[in-house]
């Protein structure tokens, strides 16, 4: 596990989800399981072999995780929003600054699966709206959710490791830069494209503004957010696997009754499908499975990265959680912090910098944090078509890469 070479089959599936689908979509949207398979089943065999409770403790937190993006993922399905307003750009701002709110409340994955369908209808008219899933990636499936531990999951195990659940509050200058730059842009890109377009979008004299069907979802959602607590308050000496197997539970338990006691017609109205879930479950399978050796080699030569300053741990723990799982990268870097210094905790500089580049540049690709590829994946359901792998990294450089560049000289100069 010391090779460069192990990271090959990671590689393999990142370009296989990059370059396959600009190759041929239909084959891809057809096959994309038969590829996990091939790439991921053979490195979860050698890994197994090689020390098999890798590939357990792998599997729960695979577990942990999908079943989290998928209990909201249905539970959300059944909370229907029924907006009568007017598109404009004051509007979906407004949207998307309400969900950098709640991604601290909520989580991003569940602020996400919340407002994206809401937010497709509002703009169904419109034949230029894929800025808007973009930005809605950026703020509210990422940077919106860097203030509380309930917000991303490496803040949650930051928590879990011992940092103050208030500490996050610290990130808050950072919040207000770095959502604030994002959304006056968004205003100004959305103004200018939605002068060009003629709809027929008008607001019905009748009715609230915003109305909200199926409010018991929203009791089974601080179900799934108090697993997470939970999660955090079982007994230290408890076996962590046993941890997540309660959390799996309890979630499981709230998705079950959501769909169970919703009415089918709200999930219908929502546009509610399974592939978007299933989707996500099946290349992260394989994400997870050949990621393993990724994360042992950077844990065994991480120090050899050189890596002390404020500034080195911001971009490098941001930009490898651009394409590998950014909990696991979180800790990596946050062990590697401990290590550089004599206190019981890490210093407010290095945890910063390593707080906001696992959270913030998460949003740099559809695969450095989960709810990304959820949003463009419903986004697709609903039929918008929505830029490659890399075409999508072609926006998160030009307008995140010049952000997160002047963030290294406000914040860690």
């Amino acid at each position: 596990m010391t090779s460069i070479y192990v990271g090959i089959p990671f590689v393999l599936m990142l370009l296989s989800i990059a370059i396959i689908p600009l190759i041929n979509q239909k084959w891809w949207h057809n096959n994309f399981p038969k590829v996990s398979l091939v790439i991921g089943l053979p490195v979860a065999i050698v890994i197994a072999f090689i020390n098999w409770h890798w590939l357990f403790s792998t599997f729960i937190e695979y577990a942990s995780f999908i079943t989290l993006l998928a209990s909201l993922f249905i539970i959300s399905g059944g909370i229907l929003l029924k907006e009568n307003l007017k598109v404009s750009p004051v509007t979906n701002g407004f949207v998307l600054l309400i969900g950098a709110v709640l991604a601290n409340l909520i989580g991003t994955t569940g602020a996400a699966m919340l407002l994206i369908r809401p937010l497709i209808r509002l703009n169904k008219e419109r034949e230029k709206k894929t800025h808007v899933i973009i930005f809605f990636i950026f703020i509210v499936a990422n940077i919106g959710g860097c203030l509380t531990p309930l917000g991303d999951p490496p803040l949650f195990l930051g928590f879990l490791k011992g940092v103050p659940f208030l500490w996050t509050l610290k990130l808050f200058p950072a919040w207000v830069l770095n959502n604030g730059i994002l959304i006056i842009l968004f205003f100004f890109i959305d103004y200018t494209l939605l002068k060009t377009e003629k709809m027929k979008n008008h607001i019905s004299k009748k009715g609230a503004l915003v109305q909200i069907v199926g409010k018991r979802n929203l009791i089974f959602i601080v179900g799934v957010i108090a697993a997470m607590i939970l999660y955090a308050e079982l007994p230290k000496e408890m076996d962590s696997a046993l941890k997540n197997i309660i959390q799996i539970i309890v979630m499981t338990s709230m998705a079950a009754l959501s769909w169970k006691y919703t009415p089918k017609k709200y999930r219908t109205e929502n546009g509610f499908t399974w592939f978007p879930i299933k989707e996500v479950a099946i290349l992260f399978a394989a994400i997870f499975a050949t990621i393993i050796p990724v994360l042992k080699l950077l844990e065994l030569r991480g120090a050899e990265l050189g890596i002390t300053e404020p500034y080195q741990f911001f971009w490098t723990t941001g930009l490898l959680s651009s394409f590998l799982d950014n909990a696991p990268t979180y800790l990596t870097f946050f062990s590697l912090a401990k290590g550089l210094t004599t206190q019981s905790m890490v210093p407010d500089a290095l945890l910063m910098a390593i707080s906001m580049g696992a959270v913030f540049m998460g949003a740099n690709t559809y695969i450095g944090n989960g709810p990304n590829f959820m949003v463009k994946s419903v986004a697709e359901a609903s039929g918008i078509k929505m830029p490659s792998f890399f075409m999508y990294m072609l926006w998160s450089l030009f307008i995140l890469i010049p952000i997160f560049l002047l963030n290294t000289f406000v914040f860690f100069a």
